[in-house]
């Protein structure tokens, strides 16, 4: 049984920073790209970031470019989302995700579809 769970939400002013985490089990961890999504009331949910199987490359959304930096520690079965200089569009539920590739080296997944499984999200929010 796969499971994803994150942790690290909170709540936040404007200008702070907070790290996400997930722990994988029930998988291969370095077969799957790994990624964050959010999903802000009343929208879609949206890729953040994502990383290869290597943890070599980096996928970012425009929006949280320089900001955010997403990693894997492949020993631990984690991947963190490190994320700065928060504002009020950064609030949202964040959703760690795994889909699986045979590429070791890039980041090919960038819609919900690609990623099949997920964890249970957690909630960020930026008060301004």
């Amino acid at each position: 049984q796969v499971q994803l769970v994150e942790s690290g939400g909170g709540l936040v002013q404007a200008g702070d920073s907070l790290t996400l985490s997930c722990a994988a089990s029930g998988l291969t961890f370095r077969n799957y790209v790994m990624a964050w999504f959010r999903q802000a009331p009343g929208e879609e949910r949206e890729i953040v970031a994502a990383v290869s199987r290597s943890g070599d490359n980096q996928y970012y959304t425009d929006s949280v470019k320089g900001r955010f930096a997403i990693s894997r520690d492949s020993a631990k079965n984690t991947v963190s989302l490190e994320m700065k200089t928060l504002n009020a569009e950064d609030t949202a539920d964040y959703y760690c995700a795994a889909g699986r590739t045979a590429s070791l080296y890039l980041v090919p997944l960038k819609t919900q579809s690609d990623y099949r499984y997920w964890g249970q999200g957690t909630q960020v929010t930026v008060s301004s």
